[in-house]
């Protein structure tokens, strides 16, 4: 059924200014087209809204009930057509993401607070899981796009680089290290060390560099989630191979930082997207402001 929006719009200004030439002058439209519209809605309905003669007007009883009907049916047709305006404008929408956890302590909440300061309506869903699953996510369309760890990515997804963030050592600051400022990978064999599990994309990384330059290391302790390494060391457990962003400065005042070098070893973040997304406006305006800021770092 085709709904009579301009003969709806055309009764309610009659109603409301008690007059077809005050009505007409409301929408800018003639008197003659005001009638017009009127006597078209009340011929699809096939009833009479609105008694005019010569020299007054006045809504029969069945207009007098439809009047209220159609103020509110006018409102949420103007509602709904301002919500589709501001999600084409990305000033609402939900939004999903996925992303590997550390990405989640140091580089995405700067970045979320200008989103949410330029569209504060808008909803953010994060799914901080181990790369593979990142990869999963983007691919079966749980999200809308991901930040992940480069590697050999599915071929139906596009990659965008990001930052590089390297790896470093973590100790307490009662640890025997903890007053180096940079120390080679060959010196940590002695040491007890929290290290990345088998689960995890860190793990591949590490495994490949440290294999390139001949080295090996055992590890005491494997955790799945950098942010428990970062526990454990701060507890003094051991001392931790973590990405840098994996620390967020000034949390734990008790953890050193110690540069990790021959071989310095890094991961690149990349955006992670199907060839074929047609973001959300809400999630476009969030991939462009996270793309933008990795073009400001570069230059």
């Amino acid at each position: 059924m085709k709904i009579d929006t301009l003969g709806v719009q055309a009764f309610v200004a009659i109603a409301d200014r008690g007059s077809f030439q005050s009505a007409a002058n409301s929408p800018h439209v003639t008197q003659t087209a005001i009638t017009q519209r009127l006597r078209k809605l009340e011929t699809f309905l096939g009833v009479t809204l609105i008694e005019r003669t010569t020299r007054s007007m006045a809504l029969t009883d069945i207009g007098s009930s439809f009047l209220p009907q159609a103020r509110r049916l006018l409102g949420e047709l103007a509602d709904a057509l301002v919500d589709i305006r501001e999600t084409g404008m990305a000033r609402r929408g939900d939004v999903s993401i996925a992303c590997v956890p550390t990405v989640g302590v140091q580089y995405l909440p700067r970045i979320l607070q200008a989103y949410s300061g330029r569209y504060p309506h808008n909803r953010i869903k994060i799914l901080d899981h181990a790369s593979s699953a990142v990869e999963e996510a983007v691919l079966r369309r749980e999200v809308e796009f991901g930040i992940n760890i480069a590697r050999d990515h599915h071929p139906d997804l596009n990659t965008v680089p990001l930052t590089d963030d390297r790896y470093v050592l973590i100790c307490h600051e009662d640890h025997p290290l903890a007053r180096r400022r940079r120390i080679g990978w060959s010196q940590l064999q002695s040491y007890p060390l929290i290290f990345a599990g088998e689960v995890s994309g860190n793990r591949a990384l590490l495994d490949v560099a440290l294999e390139t330059s001949g080295l090996a290391l055992r590890s005491f302790y494997e955790v799945q989630r950098s942010s428990t390494a970062v526990g454990l060391v701060a507890q003094g457990v051991g001392a931790a191979v973590v990405p840098a962003l994996a620390l967020q400065k000034g949390a734990y005042p008790t953890v050193r930082t110690i540069e990790l070098t021959h071989p310095a070893v890094s991961r690149t973040l990349v955006l992670v997207a199907r060839k074929t997304a047609q973001l959300s406006p809400a999630a476009q305006a969030l991939y462009d402001m996270i793309s933008e800021q990795a073009t400001l770092k570069g230059r």
